[in-house]
C-alpha cells in the first residue's frame, strides 16, 4: 500500500497545524499527499436541508457530490473502514497518506506533545513511534525529537523513511476489505501479466497506474 504516517497527540496539542505545514512542505517538494482525519466521535457533512441530506434521508446508501473541481462521497458502512481501505477506495495517485489521529493503530506515527496539554508522550512505548514534535526540550533516546514548528525537519524524516524507496510495479491488493501482502516475486509477476494483457487494448499503452476491481 501507499505508506501511511499518523500524526497523533492529545486534543488541542496542534496536530492539525503540524499536519497542514508538513503537507504543504511535502507538496512543495513535488509529492502528492493524501490526508485522512480520524474522528472517534463521528461527524456530519450532509447538513440538514442540503440536497445531499435530502438524498440520504430518502434512503440512498451512497451519495456523491460532483463539481468542476472536486467530489465528495457520503456512504453508509457497517463498520469503520481502516485507512488502507479508505486509500484503496478513494485516494488515487498519492505518494503518501498522512492521517490525523489513529494513535492506537499500528502505523508509523509522529506524536505532538505540547506542554499546556501534556508533559510526556502518550505513545512513548509504542514501537511504531518514529518521531516527536514538541515545545518541551526533553531528551528522547529512541526516536528523534523536533521543535513543534519544525515542519521541514519532520518532512525530511518522512521523505527519507518512506518516499525515497519506491519500487516499480507495486501492487496494492485488497480482498474483502483486507490488505493482502504480496511477496516481491508475486508482485512483479502479477504486474507484468496484467500490463501484458492490457497492452493490446485501445488507450492502454504505457499506463502509469492501473486499477482493477473484481466483485463476485
Amino acid at each position: 500500500m501507499v505508506p501511511i504516517v499518523s500524526i497523533v497527540g492529545k486534543s488541542g496539542s496542534g496536530k492539525t497545524t503540524l499536519l497542514e505545514k508538513v503537507v504543504a512542505e511535502l507538496t512543495k517538494r513535488g509529492y502528492k499527499v493524501g490526508t485522512i482525519k480520524h474522528d472517534v466521535h463521528g461527524f456530519e457533512i450532509d447538513c440538514e436541508g442540503k440536497d445531499s441530506w435530502r438524498h440520504k434521508r430518502a434512503g440512498a446508501t451512497t451519495v456523491v457530490l460532483s463539481g468542476p473541481g472536486k467530489i465528495a462521497v457520503i456512504k453508509d458502512v457497517d463498520k469503520e473502514w481502516p485507512p488502507e481501505m479508505l486509500c484503496f477506495s478513494f485516494i488515487n495517485g498519492a505518494d503518501i497518506i498522512i492521517t490525523e489521529g489513529y494513535k492506537k493503530a499500528g502505523y508509523p506515527k509522529i506524536e505532538v506533545v505540547r506542554k499546556t496539554k501534556s508533559l510526556k508522550p502518550i505513545c512513548r512505548k509504542d514501537k511504531n513511534l518514529i518521531g516527536i514534535a514538541s515545545d518541551i526540550k526533553f531528551k528522547s533516546k529512541d526516536v528523534p525529537r523536533f521543535d513543534i514548528n519544525d515542519s521541514k525537519g519532520i518532512a525530511n524524516l518522512i521523505e527519507n523513511r518512506f518516499l525515497r524507496k519506491k519500487t516499480a510495479n507495486k501492487i496494492d491488493l485488497m480482498v474483502n476489505k483486507e490488505q493482502i501482502t504480496l511477496k516481491p516475486f508475486i508482485n512483479e509477476l502479477l504486474a507484468e501479466a496484467i500490463k501484458a494483457m492490457l497492452s493490446s487494448l485501445k488507450g492502454c499503452k504505457n499506463p502509469k497506474q492501473i486499477e482493477l476491481k473484481i466483485r463476485n
